[in-house]
């Protein structure tokens, strides 16, 4: 299936916000394994194309904006009624033509603002022109503006920002403008979808975790923890393991933990992570479940920025260790708005963790000149169910975890192209 983006961008600069909408659309379709088509300005430079506009998948293609060997210049046409200028039909025809053969080998046409913009009108006439000459061509046009109010009076051509066109759906970027959207154009409301602008977290994080998300899912889950440390029975990262098992027991969530792990001397790293994955297992944890990123190609460790990157993801920090002198992981864990649950049995832990309003359990630990060994009654399942509730709980009921992992979840591109563009362009 090929799919054409209509612009008719004169540039790409991101301080005009459409493009970076488009380089999401983008971004979407090429990933969907859709043939795309970018139909611009042929003033648009070459030069300009950058990251995905640049991306060898892509057929590019220059709309005509010269009548006589002239450049058309764009009026714009808010106003209902009225008039246009002498050349404008003949402009609309020389544009039509200029699509018509860009389009006839495309399925769908995405528009974005061509129906709605007025500067756009005589782009707008010409696709209604090539919708008659191509009849079997379905659009999906954008109204990225809040819908305009149908007037009473409408003069053609400039009615044609309020007409509805044929094998048309109309899109919104928020299900509360769909209403107005709908008598914008008189359709049914049953034309008009909503579909979210996205926010691509990786695009601003460095490549190793762009790298590491390509690798295993670091999107969908409903809590995300990440753990960074030394692989060594110090830092307890089973007893993690086994909490994040049971609070997935109890909540019915989707859990990962991340290991940002570095091997250690105090053990031969294959059978403490077998060890690891045994104590999730024993409590019900996927394999999936549980990432080691020094089996994913760091096996000396994952770099500090992407840990921090991952940070930005995670929602949950569990910090087992057996012993800290401060605990900076925790400071850059919560700096990062995750919930934190934290070992109050280490000095240093429960010191920072007070002020910090973290979470306390209690594993074993090493105090000053002291080492504690927990006991758990009636048994530690009977604990981590009890704690699990209380941390699912919380997390639940607390809005900047919730804002934080719903933005993860479902305004990434992946998900609003497999739940809201992607059926639209396979009808």
């Amino acid at each position: 299936m090929k799919v054409a983006i209509l612009t008719m961008f004169n540039g790409l600069s991101k301080t005009y916000s459409l493009v970076s909408v488009v380089e999401e659309h983008l971004h979407m379709l090429l990933g969907g394994g859709m043939k795309v088509k970018v139909l611009v300005s042929q003033d648009c430079p070459d030069s300009e194309r950058y990251g995905i506009y640049s991306d060898e998948r892509i057929e590019w293609v220059k709309i005509t904006n010269r009548l006589h060997g002239e450049q058309i210049h764009w009026l714009d046409y808010t106003q209902p009624t009225g008039r246009v200028h002498p050349t404008f039909f003949q402009e609309a025809d020389v544009i039509t033509d200029s699509l018509y053969e860009a389009l006839q080998d495309v399925d769908v046409v995405f528009l974005h603002d061509i129906l709605y913009q007025g500067w756009h009108l005589v782009h707008n006439v010409a696709v209604r022109q090539v919708q008659v000459r191509l009849p079997r061509l379905r659009f999906l046009a954008m109204n990225h503006s809040y819908p305009a109010v149908r007037p009473k009076r409408m003069d053609w051509p400039l009615s044609a920002r309020f007409m509805p066109l044929p094998n048309t759906t109309y899109l919104y970027p928020a299900e509360s403008g769909l209403t107005a959207l709908a008598e914008q154009y008189m359709v049914l409301l049953e034309q008009c979808r909503a579909i979210p602008n996205s926010l691509n977290l990786y695009g601003g994080m460095g490549e190793d975790i762009q790298r590491l998300g390509g690798l295993t899912d670091l999107l969908t889950p409903d809590i995300l923890a990440v753990y960074p440390g030394r692989l060594t029975p110090g830092k307890q990262m089973e007893k993690a393991a086994t909490l994040l098992a049971v609070i997935s027991a109890v909540s019915g969530k989707r859990v990962k933990l991340v290991f940002c792990d570095f091997p250690s001397l105090d053990i031969e790293p294959a059978a403490y992570k077998r060890s690891i994955r045994d104590e999730g297992e024993r409590y019900g944890l996927g394999l999936d479940a549980l990432v080691f990123t020094s089996d994913l190609g760091w096996p000396d460790g994952f770099p500090h920025r992407g840990v921090m990157d991952l940070f930005t993801l995670s929602n949950l920090f569990i910090c087992t260790s057996y012993s800290e002198s401060f605990g900076l992981i925790v400071l850059e864990a919560a700096s990062r708005g995750n919930m934190l649950v934290l070992n109050q049995a280490v000095p240093a832990l429960e010191e920072l963790g007070h002020r910090l309003q973290a979470y306390f359990m209690r594993w074993h630990a090493r105090g000053f000149g002291v080492d504690t060994r927990e006991s758990y009654h009636p048994s530690e399942e009977a604990y981590l169910r009890e704690h699990a509730e209380i941390i699912a709980g919380r997390m639940n009921q607390n809005p900047v975890i919730q804002a934080k992992t719903i933005t993860r979840q479902q305004y990434n591109p992946h998900w609003i192209w497999e739940h809201r563009l992607k059926p639209l362009i396979e009808i």
